[in-house]
């Protein structure tokens, strides 16, 4: 029931909002929790095993019982929200889940009446047989009733944004120790940032209006501290914000929650904003869990933790039951009792360290009484202090070390293996003047500090370990998991908490063992007769609560998902009727139809266009680097296989890049513009990963070459004008440059202008025709690109997309990295070993090429295929057998296309020692074998006369 009087809620402020239908009213400030409890609700959900009834248990998010659906409209719709979480605000919508028909009359809780059948770890044992009943009827049938709410199945309409920002100090928890830390580094200027999952700053001060700090009341020196906080320039205050991933080097993301407590016609902007925060120092105030009791019927609704009830009545001013029973293993448990006592409520005290825990409990919807020594104690809400749990989560993501206390039965944080300090509850420490003097010392420790009145956290409660009576104790109310199914998962031969987690599914999914882990750790210490460090503490994994894929994803969604990236030539191509493939990210014309054709004939015309005149071809989407540096020749001759020293101002040369572990790893034209100064070009799907090898080596291994790597991808336009009329279309365009073949030979380049606009012009060919690459800059690539289109008129230009570059570069035998090699070629497989600079004392991947492995010959090295008159294009991958030996692959097909013309198919293979095997094999397929023949891998023009045109 609410309180007359009390609370941190807005009395003034009545808001309206709906549980499964039914109208109810709450003030500003509630949670939907404490909103339920207001109004007589204490049945919120049924158990996910089970189905078992289950109510408020907690107040914040260690909660595992309360989830609920939110339904904000409009596609808004999120299931599994704790009600403890969820901020009141007028038309709230909530429902609760898995339960049918209703909430109160479950089908679902038949399931309880055959607990005996489905322990834990059933499915791993039943209905194994016959594997085609597990197959069509058993495993779709337990994946349909595991879950609790309902996802959603409409786009998520809602904004998200996302944010970087660096701190000297990022505090998590705003409790009494991170308030205290903010309050002794704010004088020193560093930047500061203090962030907290609650909607109010405050941690559990919001729940101890008695304590007293500086002589004040603790809501008032609350207030007096935010207000010094908030007027500090350099201190900024998260509220709604929970530290969910801690990483490394100190990089700690957050999701700030900026919308969700209000209503969703007032809640304008951004829903959800995801921090990266970079931080110096990280204090770590996320404080500590209150420990259930372990006992049988400990799971009904109005059995709740005791500071989970002080919270309700001190800060919500709602009395959770009347008739109150509260089992004490720790003092704290004492103030909840004397809580309740303060408000009307008849309260018995039961010292669990002095006598047993209780025997079993009673009540379907509600709990109605608790069997003690002393016999059945009538109650409506049974209140459990079991000790408090540190909230390591965060620590252990830091990769900082646990430590484990065998005096105060807790793991406490030990080691750490970053810039952290942990303080307050986190670090086990309870009293309220402690948690104040831990908190100024991570915080500088400048000037006198808040005090409280000193007191000690208690005496240390034991760990919960119950006997094997009759009633079921559950351990992780979540997951359903009670104290017998640990004990069978240890008689079944479980031993590692890890092995042990899975098999129960304690401590699993949203609830992260929050309130399961100590006692499920003390349960099968027990049962295995081991100490609890023996048995080990599970993995905290981020995030530390539930985050929405919308503040993962933020602007990446939809069209943004993948950045779509387009040349400057792209409007025109769309113009022309291109149709486009996807490359990456980059969007390339494949073939450019006329009308009837289809994308066959389009390419052999194409083809032969370019081959008979001149083709004009969009290759802006390879990737461009620029080496700057009066080391920068020294730096490619150690990166690539080939020789750079003494490639001269004004030369291209074919480079080849290995990994370390000397297969192929990138190839491209590498252009030298000055003596420091080089236009590295990459493969389109290459650009990011040379870019970041390259970094990578200049940092670590090259750190004495002084070299400058700047991405030029996106500045340049790289037009390809192919075929034997290409010096005729371009010569009237170009202004100080000569195209005599003499001056101007192939792999050559050579400054000026075109059209008007600077260039850089490459005398290069990827088709083995006469060909120049015009690189201009972007902002002028499509009016370049047009005055090169209508010279070329009057020579029966084409343009030509990647289908039409991909035959015409086969027929030349010209190479596709990561199609002609798959990460396992090295450059004499891919017949590139005249590119190794044989004199060269070392490059990346030297020493693996010398690799006996890597000289057999016996490996699959790249060769061409002929293919018979009248046979059809080979499907690339397919195997290639011996005709000798029809089952035993040799080798697969890399490229394959029909030769316009040639008139025939050809094909590129990788086949074992094929330098060696000219000579008859065969292509499997669907029907028989397809007679081909090894052969060299140049098909047109093998002398290169083409290339001067």
């Amino acid at each position: 029931m609410r309180l007359s009087t009390g609370g941190r809620v807005d009395r003034a402020r009545p808001v309206s909002f709906s549980f499964d239908g039914r109208p109810m009213t709450g003030f500003a400030g509630d949670t939907l929790a404490s909103a339920l409890l207001a109004n007589g609700v204490h049945l919120v959900g049924r158990s996910f095993k089970y189905h078992r009834p289950r109510g408020v248990f907690g107040a914040g998010v260690e909660e595992p019982n309360a989830l609920v659906g939110v339904d904000r409209g409009e596609g808004r719709w999120e299931p599994n929200q704790r009600a403890t979480t969820v901020p009141l605000y007028e038309g709230l919508t909530a429902r609760s889940q898995n339960a049918w028909p209703s909430l109160r009359f479950d089908v679902g809780a038949l399931n309880d009446l055959a607990a005996p059948l489905i322990p834990a770890g059933f499915y791993y044992k039943t209905f194994m047989h016959p594997r085609r009943a597990w197959e069509k009827l058993y495993e779709p049938l337990i994946r349909r009733a595991a879950g609790l709410g309902t996802a959603p199945t409409e786009p998520d309409p809602d904004r998200y944004a996302q944010h970087w920002a660096h701190a000297e100090l990022l505090i998590v928890g705003s409790g009494p120790a991170g308030l205290a830390a903010a309050m002794a580094a704010a004088p020193s200027g560093r930047r500061v940032i203090l962030c907290d999952l609650d909607e109010e700053l405050g941690g559990s001060l919001l729940s101890r209006p008695d304590a007293v700090i500086d002589g004040r009341p603790a809501w008032e020196w609350l207030e007096s501290a935010l207000a010094t906080l908030c007027a500090a320039p350099n201190v900024r205050l998260l509220p709604r914000t929970t530290a969910f991933a801690y990483g490394i080097d100190n990089l700690v993301s957050l999701a700030e929650r900026l919308t969700d407590h209000r209503p969703p016609a007032a809640a304008t902007g951004a829903r959800e904003r995801l921090w990266q925060v970079r931080a110096g120092q990280v204090v770590i105030a996320s404080g500590a869990h209150e420990r259930p009791l372990v006992f049988p019927g400990n799971d009904r609704p109005g059995v709740m933790l005791a500071s989970a009830a002080e919270t309700y009545i001190r800060r919500y001013g709602v009395l959770p039951g009347k008739r109150v029973v509260v089992l004490v293993a720790h003092e704290s448990g004492l103030r909840a009792a004397e809580a309740a006592r303060a408000v009307g409520a008849e309260v018995k005290v039961v010292d669990l360290r002095e006598e047993p825990a209780p025997e079993a409990t009673r009540g379907r919807l509600r709990i109605s009484g608790v069997k003690l020594r002393s016999g059945w104690e009538p109650c409506d809400l049974l209140l459990m202090a079991g000790g408090w749990t540190p909230a390591l989560h965060l620590f252990s993501q830091s990769r900082g070390t646990v430590a484990w206390s065998e005096e105060r039965q807790i793991f406490l944080p030990g080691e750490s293996a970053q810039p952290e300090t942990s303080v307050g509850g986190c670090n086990g420490t309870f009293g309220l003047d402690d948690c104040l003097a831990e908190g100024w010392a991570a915080g500088g420790d400048t000037g006198p500090r808040p005090s409280a009145e000193p007191g000690a956290s208690g005496p240390s409660s034991p760990l919960a370990r119950p006997d094997s009576a009759d009633g079921r104790a559950f351990v992780d109310f979540q997951n359903d998991v009670t104290a017998k199914d640990i004990r069978l998962a240890v008689r079944e031969g479980f031993r590692s908490v890890e092995h042990i987690k899975r098999y129960t599914t304690t401590g699993m999914a949203t609830d992260q063992g929050r309130t399961s882990n100590i006692n499920a750790l003390a349960i099968a210490s027990d049962a295995l007769d081991r100490p609890v460090p023996a048995i080990g503490l599970t993995t905290f994994r981020a995030p530390y609560t539930p985050v929405t894929f919308g503040t993962m994803a933020a602007m990446t969604r939809g069209p943004l998902f993948d950045p779509v990236r387009t040349t400057p030539i792209h409007d025109w191509a769309v113009a022309q009727g291109a149709v486009f493939e996807d490359v990456g990210q980059w969007k390339r014309a494949r073939y450019f139809p006329r009308a009837g054709e289809d994308m066959h004939t389009a390419v052999a015309r194409e083809c032969l266009a370019v081959r008979a005149g001149a083709g004009l071809f969009d290759a802006s989407t390879l990737g461009k680097i620029e080496v700057v540096g009066p080391d920068a020749a020294e730096f490619l001759h150690r990166m690539y296989v080939n020789a750079f020293l003494k490639l001269g101002v004004g030369k291209c040369r074919y480079g080849v890049l290995c990994r370390e572990d000397g297969f192929v790893f990138d190839d491209g034209v590498i252009g030298r513009i000055a003596e420091d100064r080089f236009h590295v070009t990459t493969t389109t799907g290459g650009a990011a990963g040379v870019l970041h090898m390259m970094e990578d080596y200049r940092q670590t291994e090259f750190p004495e070459l002084k070299v400058w790597l700047t991405s030029t991808t996106e500045e340049w336009a790289t037009i390809a004008l192919q075929g034997p009329r290409a010096r005729d279309i371009l010569s009237p365009l170009v202004e100080g440059i000569d195209l005599d073949p003499e001056s101007f030979p192939h792999m050559a380049l050579k400054l000026g202008r075109v059209a008007g606009a600077p260039t850089r012009l490459w005398r290069v060919s990827f088709t083995g025709e006469l060909g120049f690459e015009i690189n201009v800059p972007s902002i002028h690539g499509r009016a370049v690109w047009e005055a090169v289109w209508e010279a070329g008129q009057r020579f029966g230009i084409t343009a030509y997309g990647t289908e039409t570059m991909h035959v015409l570069r086969a027929e030349k035998g010209y190479i596709i990295v990561g199609q002609d090699t798959d990460g396992t070629v090295t450059p004499f497989d891919a017949g590139l070993g005249w590119a190794v600079g044989k004199t060269k004392r070392d490059f990346v991947g030297k020493r693996s090429l010398e690799r006996p492995a890597m000289l057999r010959a016996d490996r699959k090295q790249l060769v061409g295929l002929d293919l018979p008159d009248g046979a059809t294009v080979p499907e690339e991958g397919a195997q290639i057998v011996d005709p000798a030996e029809p089952t035993r692959a040799i080798g697969h097909v890399t490229s394959a296309y029909a030769s316009a013309c040639l008139g025939r198919p050809i094909a590129m293979a990788m086949v074992r020692g094929g330098r060696e095997r000219i000579g008859p094999v065969a292509i499997a397929g669907e029907g028989a074998p397809v007679p081909a023949r090894v052969c060299g891998t140049v098909f047109i023009d093998p002398e290169g006369a083409r290339l001067s045109g």
